[in-house]
């Protein structure tokens, strides 16, 4: 009976990682070069037996696979399905990036999740008191953000805070209609609407797509050195971006 092809590529594997662990010193490779390469072929070997149940049970089987249990990737044990609920991004894969800016552009706050995706609505408390270390005890003037942040838990939070307006986009639709007609609510989400800009912008112009990171320490790292360029970039740009503003108003 021939044995499947997975097992098959297995061995083949096998043998050419035996093969370069015994031989290594008669290629141009350097020690911590073959040490990666075993590490990598080791680190798919020891997947193999599950990859082959999950493939088994979804495609064979016709069963699906609980997300806590799928592997989705070979070499980065760190990301996980991420429920978009969007046209044409129903799921994706990968972590969870919270970024947060004020008005004039700059990065105030920003999480990677290296674990399990919370709700939207879970982010905002960890991430007002990220924002009351950065400034010094000081809430912010308002807090804006769309309607998968809203909650019950989010609303009786920021009501104790009354110097912080609570410009979070409501989910009752009902809701959003009357406090579309509060001038400054109003005035606040039309500044929103811009922050998948500054998305597109950081990811594409900063991180990079795709990000060319390996590990979830690595990813991080370099968002923290983008979110530092990046600020520096939008900051260096502010005299000119103020007098072209104060150049508009004369003019109206």
């Amino acid at each position: 009976m021939e044995r499947p092809i997975s097992l098959r590529i297995a061995r083949h594997a096998e043998r050419h990682r035996d093969l370069l662990a015994q031989d290594w010193e008669k290629t141009d490779l350097g020690e911590g070069e073959v040490q990666q390469i075993l590490k990598r072929i080791d680190g798919v070997l020891a997947q193999l037996p599950a990859a082959i149940k999950q493939a088994h049970e979804r495609i064979i089987g016709g069963r699906p696979v609980a997300n806590r249990d799928k592997i989705l990737s070979l070499y980065e044990p760190d990301i996980h399905v991420i429920v978009r609920g969007k046209a044409g991004a129903e799921v994706e894969f990968g972590n969870t990036f919270l970024l947060g800016e004020q008005s004039d552009g700059v990065i105030v706050d920003w999480l990677m999740i290296k674990d399990r995706t919370p709700s939207d609505s879970k982010l905002i408390k960890a991430s007002l008191d990220r924002f009351c270390v950065l400034r010094g005890d000081t809430m912010p003037d308002a807090v804006v953000a769309d309607r998968g942040f809203d909650s019950p838990d989010n609303r009786k939070l920021l009501t104790k805070y009354p110097e912080t307006f609570n410009a979070i986009c409501p989910k009752s639709p009902a809701a959003l209609r009357e406090q579309m007609q509060e001038r400054r609510f109003a005035k606040l989400h039309r500044r929103r609407s811009q922050t998948e800009a500054r998305i597109g912008i950081f990811t594409n112009s900063f991180l990079g797509r795709p990000m060319r990171r390996k590990g979830f320490e690595n990813r991080e790292l370099n968002v923290i050195w983008s979110v530092l360029v990046h600020n520096l970039w939008v900051i260096a740009r502010l005299p000119e971006a103020n007098a072209g503003q104060n150049q508009l108003s004369r003019a109206a």
